[in-house]
């Protein structure tokens, strides 16, 4: 509806009369989209912003003494009498709970925004934004910061995208996954606020080492898979498991994140038919009519796709090489397509580099489609027989897929005998990496950093008369999880935490109830 016609009908239902002072006609005009949308996210925050309220004053009953034999109070005193800790030092860690409480209802009230923390060194970036090390102003404390841009979420159709992230963030509890801390937003951009993980991802370490041991490609393949089943139990599809997301702990413990922030490869104006293969006389693959190079020797196929590979890690193209078959054909896919990439990333720890590999991410995904005929495995790269028939059971149709009825299909698999799934993220990991203090990012890509100066300013833009309706597609963006108090301190509240012998309360606080 032009903008000047809705100000006269406002007008007219305002003033409760026509312009001639004869009553409002009956036939009303209908609200325009951008009214509806409005009015929509008006009532779904108002919903969610009480809906919390509830949550919180419920959360906060149920850890009083008097109430449920699960809430937080009560599993605190069960287990400080299980340490056998005194009588004052189980008041004082009593009060100390109360105390975080309060705290943490101060900080549901505190309108966290990126003023809130102090940027330092960038470690991703992509079609979308970027990720930065970061300080929290009030408390010192080091974090990785998301940053998004909205225009660029709503232009590019990724904001069911960056909700679901978002959602999966806060709703999964579970040490093979990145911790979320807070969300926020302002008028151009999206934040997220999560744990820094400084020993870098498994594609610089892949790249560091070519290849992995099968003892070692067992142990991060076994944490894989426990972050994959950690997500599919919440019913969240990842699609995009690629080494670039998942992160190295300071001690060489994985974690499934997103940062990689890239565009997957856009196949939506693609039919079955692009997909299929011609060959020339000699057999070699053609991609629009032109031949293909001759086949390459495991190390020189190694050597190009190292070569390769950071570019196409922070393209806005992105790489396909990890998307199972039925992502591609778009023919409907569930949980077991995150079970392919599994299969794609085991491939290229134990040969170097992903199974169907080519200079022309259309030519790989023709390959992926087609796999029957192209997954192969070079004989320099000597793979046991159990590491073939793995790879083969991910690599494979989806009625035939391991992963398919669950994690434990692939769990039983004789490639993992002898691993104890229970105490993996307790054993010392196949991998050290070189740590040196809190802020150190050498585990991380090197990035141009671009002058803050000359950054287009989140209030300005071409685009910024589009920000009343913009801000409705992110409504209930913001979140903050209550371990962001552990051993931090909220500003104004002294916050020491009590300790005593076989007790550790900051362990303690991160139990879920």
């Amino acid at each position: 509806m032009p903008k000047d016609k809705t100000k006269s009908a406002n007008d007219k239902e305002t003033n409760g009369i026509t312009k001639q002072g004869s009553k409002p006609p009956t036939n009303d005009e209908a609200p325009s989209n951008i009214t509806k949308q409005k009015v929509e996210a008006a009532k779904q925050y108002i919903e969610n912003h009480y809906k919390k309220q509830m949550q919180s004053l419920q959360e906060r009953k149920e850890r009083r003494p008097k109430h449920a034999i699960l809430c937080r109070r009560n599993i605190l005193e069960k287990k400080l009498a299980d340490a056998e800790v005194s009588e004052e030092e189980q008041n004082n860690l009593l009060h100390y709970l109360e105390r975080k409480e309060t705290e943490y209802m101060r900080l549901m009230r505190h309108k966290m925004g990126p003023d809130d923390f102090e940027p330092l060194t960038m470690i991703g970036k992509g079609a979308f934004g970027e990720v930065r090390l970061c300080r929290e102003k009030a408390t010192g404390h080091v974090y990785a910061m998301k940053k998004l841009k909205k225009s660029e979420m709503l232009r590019r159709g990724q904001v069911e995208h960056v909700k679901a992230e978002r959602n999966l963030l806060a709703e999964v509890d579970s040490n093979c996954i990145v911790k979320l801390y807070c969300s926020f937003q302002d008028e151009g951009y999206l934040y997220l606020i999560m744990e820094y993980l400084p020993g870098g991802d498994m594609m610089t370490l892949l790249m560091r080492k070519d290849i992995l041991t099968e003892d070692e490609a067992r142990f991060y393949v076994g944490e894989t898979i426990l972050a994959i089943e950690s997500i599919h139990k919440h019913n969240y599809i990842h699609r995009d498991i690629k080494p670039d997301n998942l992160l190295l702990d300071r001690h060489g413990h994985m974690k499934l994140s997103d940062f990689g922030l890239c565009k997957p490869l856009d196949c939506s104006n693609l039919q079955e038919k692009d997909f299929s293969i011609r060959s020339n006389r000699s057999g070699a693959l053609q991609s629009d009519g032109r031949p293909v190079a001759p086949t390459r020797t495991q190390q020189e196929q190694l050597q190009h796709w190292q070569k390769n590979r950071r570019m196409l890690a922070y393209s806005t193209v992105g790489t396909p090489d990890y998307i199972a078959p039925e992502v591609l054909l778009k023919k409907g896919y569930g949980l077991e397509c995150d079970w392919w990439s599994l299969g794609a990333i085991m491939y290229e720890m134990l040969v170097g580099y992903p199974p169907f590999y080519s200079d022309e991410p259309m030519l790989t995904c023709r390959k992926i489609v087609n796999w029957k005929t192209y997954l192969k495995f070079p004989e320099e790269a000597k793979l046991s027989s159990e590491a073939k028939n793995l790879i083969c059971r991910l690599l494979c149709n989806v009625d035939q897929r391991l992963g398919t009825k669950g994690a434990n299909e692939i769990k039983a698999h004789p490639w993992f005998k002898g691993i104890e799934w229970d105490k993996l993220y307790q054993m010392k990991a196949a991998f050290i990496p070189e740590v040196n203090d809190e802020l150190d990012t050498q585990n991380f890509e090197k990035f141009d950093e671009v002058d803050k100066k000359t950054e287009s300013s989140s209030n300005a833009g071409p685009w910024k008369k589009m920000l009343p309706s913009k801000d409705v597609n992110f409504v209930g963006y913001t979140y903050k999880n209550f371990e962001i108090l552990n051993d931090h301190e909220i500003p104004g509240i002294e916050s020491r935490t009590p300790s005593c012998d076989g007790f550790s309360f900051t362990k303690f606080m991160s139990v879920e109830i």
